[in-house]
């Protein structure tokens, strides 16, 4: 059994873990309230922007000239993967999670994949694979705009253009409450024009599944300028709000691990505490116990002597 004095190290311990996890959760719930705001803010624009760019796609047409090269559908050879992680741990499942679907994705394919990451763990994981990397982007804000994720939305579309993939998928946490956040896997480019579009997030567009009617939009100067003057924009939309639900889902995923670990800590201290106490009882009534011998013997050896 412990003595005293190691429980009493123990409980020192345990209190400045539990004040180290609570510390965290509020640094962790002040971002995630900030994180969920902007990713819910943006996202019914990028929804709709999808929208119009899908019908853009159709209205435009089919013809091999006339399409636009992020609407080229071509033969598969090449797979792109963008996979979003955290930088930093200490958030639960949520870089796990994400990274079991991203393997499970890359073992499906015939046709060569290539990995983007952004975020520390998932590159670190990719390497320790032996998957190479295409790229890798790491140290993102914790509240990223726009400017920081226009080198990833830079890299894909010119990749693709350029023929290195001819698809593109996005592989982040689709943010849906605090404490449910989903992994995803949703196809970017090619775009597929449609007369309806999945309302999911990003919106790749399934045949079979829930679609809206898509109303009549009049295009000036005509549908094929303004085609290609917003297609790179809002497919760099997409890239933007998927940074941004994995952001929120983040710091959710963190702020709900720190409050487990601080719940956690602070059980074990209570028992810890009761272990302590009755140790301390037991060394109490085993000092009462020598002391009353003690006593005894004395009290016999004065009794011998007289």
């Amino acid at each position: 059994m412990a003595t005293v004095r190691e429980i009493k190290r123990h409980i020192r311990s345990v209190k400045n873990i539990a004040q180290v996890t609570r510390a965290m959760q509020m640094v962790a719930a002040s971002k995630m309230r900030r994180a969920q705001e902007q990713a819910l803010s943006t996202r019914t624009y990028s929804h709709k922007a999808w929208e119009l760019l899908t019908h853009l796609a159709s209205v435009v047409g089919k013809g091999e000239d006339e399409v636009h090269p992020l609407l080229q559908a071509r033969p598969v050879q090449n797979i792109g993967l963008v996979v979003f992680t955290s930088d930093k741990g200490l958030c639960g499942g949520y870089n796990h999670n994400i990274l079991r679907h991203a393997v499970a994705f890359l073992k499906e394919p015939e046709h060569p994949v290539k990995v983007i990451t952004v975020g520390r763990k998932g590159r670190d994981f990719m390497l320790r694979m032996g998957v190479h990397l295409t790229a890798e982007f790491s140290g993102i804000p914790a509240l990223p705009g726009l400017n920081d994720v226009l080198p990833i939305a830079r890299l894909i579309l010119d990749d693709y253009t350029e023929g290195v993939y001819d698809l593109v998928f996005l592989a982040y946490t689709d943010f849906v409450n605090t404490l449910v956040q989903r992994p995803v896997i949703r196809r970017l480019l090619p775009i597929v024009p449609a007369e309806g579009v999945d309302v999911q997030t990003l919106g790749e567009y399934l045949p079979t599944g829930p679609t809206v009617a898509i109303p009549e939009y009049i295009y000036e100067p005509d549908a094929r300028s303004v085609l290609a003057e917003i297609l790179p924009r809002f497919t760099e939309l997409q890239v933007y709000q998927a940074m941004l639900e994995a952001v929120a889902s983040e710091h959710s995923a963190r702020m709900v691990a720190m409050r487990n670990a601080t719940e956690n800590a602070n059980d074990y201290l209570q028992n810890l505490t009761l272990s302590y106490h009755r140790a301390r009882q037991t060394a109490i009534t085993k000092e009462m116990l020598d002391i009353a011998g003690g006593a005894e013997a004395l009290a016999k050896a004065e009794h011998a002597w007289v």
